[in-house]
């Protein structure tokens, strides 16, 4: 629930009220889904523990993954305008939501001014979050897309109080290359390339970033 209330000076009552929303939880086993296209709309999840990818079917019966979500992230706002989710939301690991009854939430924050309009500022950073990678594959060079994905993650894991230079992987070469709109083959060339000019230290899953400095200047960002 960081995301919705951290920034919020929050009455005890109000608090108690919030917790009472988010008492249920559920446990996801690796691969398994929290939900599917379709699926009637009653809920967002706090994503407690583990990490998710979200999916959905191109035309062509291909899977884009659409999202890469991590601990202390909502997910299943997809489903907010047609009361149905749009996508598929697959665990990456053994993993734990807090279920948010979309009803009972909309109820309190309506309630609760700061909490209503923290709401729409989520709801408004994820569409912003969509736009983000939209620019990111419509102009940005592959190799790009790579070191940009990688600065990403180490902001979240810091974010999270862990380290912003090592951690593992969660999604598979091919997951990444589908959430980065690239063939298997690039993204496999471009871990080793990146590798090879030193920049990261790559070891199955596990990425170390060694020059984040040098990262940042790929993709334009000022150090």
């Amino acid at each position: 629930m960081r995301e919705l209330c951290s920034p919020l000076a929050l009455a005890p009552e109000e608090m108690r009220q919030l917790d009472r929303v988010a008492c249920n939880r559920n446990r996801i086993r690796k691969r398994d889904s929290l939900f599917w296209p379709g699926d009637p709309f009653t809920a967002l999840y706090a994503i407690r523990l583990g990490t998710f990818k979200t999916v959905v079917l191109t035309e062509d019966g291909r899977e884009q993954i659409t999202g890469y979500h991590m601990a202390g992230e909502i997910i299943g706002l997809d489903g907010i305008g047609n009361d149905r989710h749009a996508s598929q939301a697959v665990a990456l690991e053994d993993s734990e939501v807090c279920v948010l009854p979309f009803d009972l939430l909309d109820e309190l924050a309506h309630n609760v001014i700061a909490l209503r309009r923290n709401l729409y500022r989520f709801i408004s950073n994820d569409i912003c979050r969509g736009q983000s990678m939209m620019l990111l594959l419509g102009s940005m060079r592959a190799e790009e897309r790579l070191a940009r994905f990688l600065l990403n993650l180490a902001q979240r894991f810091q974010t999270l109080g862990y380290s912003s230079s090592e951690f593992v992987l969660r999604m598979t070469r091919e997951e990444i290359a589908s959430y980065l709109g690239l063939k298997l083959e690039t993204v496999s060339r471009l871990f080793s390339r990146l590798q090879e000019e030193g920049l990261i230290q790559v070891q199955g899953r596990a990425v170390k970033l060694l020059d984040s400095t040098a990262l940042k200047r790929l993709v334009g960002e000022r150090c």
